[in-house]
């Protein structure tokens, strides 16, 4: 079974659970947390996947980081997921968790990228963008590429807008060439 169709089973029960048990924003927030954790640490994913790390040791270090820092629901899961030896797939069930809290609360990731910081009335432009093309709350993840040159990439999900300079100069080229 693939890693993605686990980590979504686990993710679901963990929501059902948590809305049982009346802590969704919470776990939610610790997922958070943990993912975020799990991004910049490299050496975390590192330990939890290797099968030379005995699990005891992987438990430990789950207890050392998470324990006093996120919902008991939320610990109790990593234990268990650490007991059924797939400590090596919580950042996936992690980011699975997120996607179905999302999707749950009609929220949309979007991620714009600008050669330059966006105003207020073009921040509000990319979120009018998104909502009219998904008809949900937007978050929006601004970032500054100056390779760009100029114009903006706006990414939803799989799907991305490229109105950047850089795109239409290669396509240009290829019109060109041909």
């Amino acid at each position: 079974m693939s890693v993605s169709i686990v980590a979504a089973r686990y993710a679901k029960s963990l929501i059902d659970l948590a809305n049982e048990k009346n802590v969704l924003e919470a776990v939610y927030q610790d997922m958070l947390l943990f993912k975020d954790t799990a991004d910049k640490n490299r050496g975390l994913m590192l330990a939890l996947k290797s099968p030379i790390v005995r699990h005891e040791k992987k438990a430990g270090i789950l207890k050392s980081l998470f324990e006093a820092r996120v919902n008991p629901i939320s610990y109790a899961i990593f234990l268990i997921i650490s007991k059924k030896n797939r400590e090596s797939i919580l950042d996936e069930i992690a980011a699975e968790f997120i996607k179905a809290y999302n999707l749950s609360q009609g929220i949309q990731k979007a991620t714009v990228v600008t050669t330059t910081p966006l105003t207020d009335e073009l921040r509000k432009q990319f979120n009018d963008m998104v909502v009219s093309a998904t008809g949900r709350k937007v978050q929006l993840a601004e970032k500054i590429d100056p390779n760009l040159i100029g114009g903006y990439v706006l990414t939803i999900d799989d799907r991305q807008v490229d109105a950047s300079l850089r795109s239409r100069l290669n396509e240009l080229k290829l019109q060109l060439v041909n």
